[in-house]
């Protein structure tokens, strides 16, 4: 690979436009978009549709389904969710990318965590400004600029930022699915590492609900006739935080145990609440085994029902994310930029990319370090530095340097 003046020109826009780069992530930041803020998410929606606007096609809407809830009490209720926005450009070209990122944060609307300010180190603090809005920003900035260059109808992209990351992708995980099987490589802008490296095999995960019901009584009066859901619960959560340790890179978090009732009754419902990680599907189907022979053991007086499902599946390095990672770093190379990767037990919609047969670089948003957390934070000199990586990737499939297509049949030779 080399830089031409091309390349050179399309990467000059980028430097001259990092003000502006930076700019409109820090005023994305003070709108509360958390998962479910649904007017704070439709407020994000309608500015970044405006700010998708400069591309060669128009954005678009895709509606999505309610998704179904547990709530406390053991009932199910659906939760709606805002529309995906994409934009689909030169669908006919012979090389297609799909470009994901969503808008929705982990801040809920009461979180005091509002506004980004400038630490006395230089980096920016605040809400979503690494996770991602950060990023959509450098991806946006990066097609802008690409279109600038004259092989850029080599190219063709669908765009889809999302309103549900953070809870999993349960509404948009079918539209992430039909979005990567039309594309030869997925480009995701979760945020860099803080020295700039990529996470490369990802665990899967899931998410699911247990609940108990039991029996109602007086806790003096009737107290025998009473059936314990919260003991229950407690037995089942003890049972499922026993599963860690018995097979090789699964974790099991009892993250939360609803129920409960007046001290002088015997609480008659109660819900257990917890994630899985795993590393390959044989290790996904050997936890769901586990699940069902602890649900077998629940005692005859209680009824236990299973709820959710795994999310995201796992995401290995296999063949074909090591030629992509590998021209990710050639690319990196030609920008000064020395990129690394190491392997990461967090998941992303990268894990819904693959498993639907796309390679994908699911971290090329900004460096910054400290998500889901009120210490987030980003470097500014990183929008430039990966939005240049972005636009010069998209250059380097444009000119074939990078063959899509021989990356994406690396996926059928597993």
């Amino acid at each position: 690979m080399r830089l031409n003046s091309e390349d050179r020109a399309v990467l000059g826009l980028i430097a001259r436009d990092g003000g502006r780069i930076v700019d409109r992530a820090v005023d994305w930041c003070a709108v509360n978009s958390g998962s479910r803020h649904l007017a704070g998410l439709e407020r994000q929606r309608q500015i970044l549709l405006d700010a998708a606007a400069d591309l060669p096609a128009a954005p678009v809407e895709i509606p999505l389904s309610p998704s179904r809830e547990i709530g406390a009490d053991g009932r199910e209720t659906e939760f709606g969710h805002p529309s995906c926005l994409a934009v689909v450009v030169r669908p006919e070209a012979p090389v297609q990318v799909v470009l994901t990122g969503h808008y929705d944060t982990v801040y809920p609307e009461t979180s005091a965590f509002q506004l980004v300010r400038t630490r006395p180190d230089g980096a920016l603090h605040g809400p979503g400004i690494a996770d991602m809005k950060g990023g959509i920003s450098v991806m946006l900035a990066a097609l802008q600029a690409f279109e600038r260059h004259p092989s850029a109808t080599q190219v063709g992209y669908r765009v889809l930022l999302s309103p549900d990351e953070e809870i999993g992708s349960i509404a948009s995980g079918p539209v992430l699915a039909d979005f990567a099987q039309r594309g030869h490589v997925g480009l995701t802008y979760e945020p860099a590492l803080a020295d700039g490296g990529l996470a490369s095999a990802r665990k899967g995960s899931g998410n699911f609900h247990i609940v108990i019901h039991g029996r109602a009584a007086h806790a003096g009066r009737d107290f025998a006739t009473g059936r314990n859901a919260v003991i229950g619960a407690a037995r089942v959560a003890e049972a499922l935080h026993g599963l860690n340790g018995q097979r090789d890179g699964v974790t099991v978090n009892v993250s939360r145990i609803d129920g409960g009732a007046p001290l002088n009754m015997v609480p008659d419902i109660a819900v257990v609440r917890f994630n899985v990680r795993f590393p390959e599907a044989e290790a996904a189907a050997w936890f769901e085994a586990q699940v069902a022979r602890i649900l077998e053991g629940v005692s005859d007086d209680l009824h236990a029902h299973l709820h959710g499902m795994v999310t995201r599946g796992a995401k290995p390095f296999n063949a074909a994310q090591q030629q992509l990672f590998g021209a990710v770093k050639d690319v990196g190379a030609l920008l000064g930029q020395d990129i690394t990767w190491k392997p990461s037990g967090g998941v992303c919609e990268g894990n819904n990319l693959f498993a639907s047969g796309l390679p994908n670089v699911d971290t090329l948003g900004v460096r910054g370090g400290d998500i889901h957390s009120e210490a987030e934070h980003a470097f500014p000199e990183s929008f430039v530095e990966r939005a240049q990586l972005s636009a010069l990737i998209l250059m380097k499939l444009a000119s074939g340097e990078i063959d899509a297509r021989a990356i994406r049949a690396a996926m059928g030779s597993e």
